[in-house]
């Protein structure tokens, strides 16, 4: 089978514009067909307060009433997409802008939790690797906002990890699948604030645990923010994606190569 990638960037990279323009480099200079999948990062909040339009969030999760909806919209899918595609352009990359309304490419869901309500979140029903097939196979390069749309169109403001970990277990069944998630830090730390503390190898017994170490007064060794990625690492790795790297985005040619960042691994 064909070689794929499904890389997702983090929006910590897509706020820093030196960060940003160095990745975009080192992705345009990939070989064979990718498809990138990128986050929001700090302008959609920095635009709802210079509109005065309030921010509420739980548990690190933002909660999208219908104003908030319309700024992620023209932000994430708007000027953050097109503003990474034509970079991709002028260094030879034929890229295109998508988000899951477009093409039908990801069919989602408004969230529906008993105690809270997200408003218009969405969760992913569908990914339509056919669609996304022939983008690469004209050899376009998918660049998708993580904004989703649900069967009767209404838009859904979906997380990016998830939209990638989809995407990559969608794609397995048509190609031999790497999914790389990149952004700030070098990989998985057992110390956040230790670049250094890169965990080479991480198995689905050593994650658990970390994220529930034996004494309680020890507390989690995982950053909170990494548990989703992570769990959506192990997600696809259980539906048959070949390998999952998490590292740093100014080092995107070495996490291809395995020599730097976290493998996500089924085998200890």
């Amino acid at each position: 089978m064909v070689e794929l990638l499904v890389i997702k960037i983090g929006g910590n990279i897509i706020d820093d514009e030196a960060k940003l323009s160095s990745f975009l480099k080192l992705f345009a200079a990939i070989d064979g067909p990718k498809i990138l999948v990128h986050g929001g990062g700090k302008l959609a909040t920095q635009m709802a307060g210079k509109l005065n339009i309030h921010q509420k969030m739980v548990d690190g999760r933002r909660i999208t009433d219908a104003e908030t909806l319309k700024i992620i919209t023209m932000v994430y899918a708007g000027y953050i997409n097109k503003n990474i595609v034509a970079k991709l352009q002028s260094l030879h990359c034929n890229s295109i802008g998508l988000c899951g309304a477009d093409g039908n490419a990801i069919l989602a869901h408004k969230r529906i939790h008993p105690d809270i309500d997200y408003g218009f979140a969405g969760d992913i029903d569908s990914v339509n690797s056919s669609f996304l097939k022939t983008c690469l196979s004209n050899e376009m390069t998918p660049v998708i906002a993580p904004v989703t749309a649900d069967k009767n169109g209404q838009l859904l403001n979906t997380n990016a990890d998830t939209i990638a970990g989809e995407i990559a277990k969608a794609m397995s069944f048509l190609y031999e699948v790497e999914l790389i998630f990149t952004f700030e830090k070098s990989g998985v730390l057992l110390d956040v604030n230790d670049d250094s503390s890169v965990i080479k190898r991480l198995d689905k017994n050593y994650y658990e645990q970390l994220k529930h170490p034996p004494s309680v007064s020890e507390g989690t060794k995982i950053f909170a923010g990494m548990i989703p990625k992570l769990d959506n690492a192990f997600a696809a790795l259980n539906s048959g994606v070949k390998q999952v790297r998490i590292g740093k985005a100014e080092e995107l040619d070495h996490l291809i190569t395995g020599t730097k960042g976290t493998l996500i691994s089924n085998e200890p």
